[in-house]
């Protein structure tokens, strides 16, 4: 039986929590660090920061030492530096630094497709990877599997594409984070305030969503001529509580966002995201699903009508694509390099 492979999980927030969770309760890892931003958390084991026994290894907000920790992954799980104010090469920065140390890594922050930022990035992600020996791979949901690995891979039963349309509604009522939810997001806020506040925000969705249509686009052998984006908000007509907060009558409870694709005026690809701090409290726009329907020949349609838990799904999925990171030549890699990861969720049977 091989070694197992030796993880560093970087954020253990409400993404990196679930990945923290099964990293360390599948026989095939093992933990070797923390890096954690929450004070509070400083010092504890490991294992009940997410509900199991003691593991012996020690959240640490020490950036140097978590870097010179031994590992072959790292579970890249921070919110992007530009929900603080900072950019893109923040993050960049760091995914390098862990890169040139030896160690691949699996981001959650972007880098699904880092060439749409040119080829600046792309060579300094292709030097760092090339000085340790290792890979980098960007994922998630959406952006990360439903926005751009579900299209690809049903692209194959196509014989011609007029166009790709991909939608997600997410209901945020249980989400934990107030941060992301009512900070970020910007639900519950006043129109005024709420246009100011979600300037971070819009600048993540705006960065991720390129990287994922660009990534399609490119694979199907499209050059856009751009990715346009659109958004807009609705207010609260009651008073409602969600588990980040509450909702007050007037302020914003749900936001629509629309990446379109552009090839000569017209969308070859579009990406609507409807978020909503409580689907059975705010009755415009789709109720909480994915769908993909792609026009052509032949036409296909794949609906999703729920994830319950978003959250956990992204986790899976960079935890379950550790070993073919681990395995795959160094660089850069995307759903168009690495091999489809499959499932590798625990079966509990009768």
């Amino acid at each position: 039986m091989p070694a197992p492979l030796r993880v560093i999980q970087w954020a253990t927030g409400a993404v990196g929590g679930y990945a923290l969770r099964s990293v360390i309760t599948r026989p095939e890892f093992e933990l070797t660090g923390v890096l954690v931003y929450d004070p509070d958390k400083i010092g504890l084991d490991a294992g009940p920061l997410v509900g199991l026994p003691e593991t012996g290894v020690l959240c640490d907000d020490d950036v140097d030492r978590v870097l010179a920790t031994d590992a072959d992954c790292v579970l890249h799980m921070p919110l992007p530096a530009a929900y603080f104010g900072g950019d893109y090469t923040a993050d960049l920065e760091t995914v390098c630094a862990l890169l040139s140390s030896g160690k691949n890594v699996i981001t959650t922050t972007g880098f699904i497709y880092p060439q749409v930022y040119g080829p600046v990035v792309v060579d300094r992600l292709e030097s760092a990877c090339r000085a340790g020996g290792t890979s980098v791979y960007g994922t998630g949901i959406n952006p990360g599997f439903m926005s751009d690995l579900l299209p690809l891979t049903l692209s194959a039963l196509s014989t011609r594409l007029d166009h790709i349309y991909v939608r997600e509604s997410s209901d945020f009522v249980g989400h934990p984070s107030r941060q992301i939810v009512m900070d970020l997001i910007g639900f519950g806020r006043a129109p005024k305030e709420y246009a100011q506040a979600v300037r971070p925000f819009r600048t993540v969705q705006r960065a991720l969503f390129s990287e994922s249509v660009q990534l399609v686009t490119h694979a199907l052998g499209v050059d856009l001529d751009e990715v346009e984006e659109t958004d807009e908000y609705d207010l609260a007509t009651e008073e409602f509580d969600i588990t980040a907060g509450t909702i007050r009558p007037g302020t914003v409870s749900a936001s629509r966002w629309i990446f379109s694709g552009l090839v000569r005026g017209r969308p070859f690809m579009t990406v609507e995201c409807v978020y909503k701090s409580h689907a059975t409290k705010v009755h415009r726009w789709p109720t909480p699903g994915f769908a993909l329907h792609i026009e052509g020949i032949p036409q296909l349609t794949v609906t999703i009508d729920e994830i319950s838990h978003g959250l956990a799904g992204a986790a899976a999925h960079a935890v379950n694509s550790i070993t073919p990171v681990c395995q795959s030549s160094p660089g850069i890699q995307t759903p168009l390099t690495l091999p489809l990861t499959t499932g590798h969720g625990t079966a509990h049977l009768p």
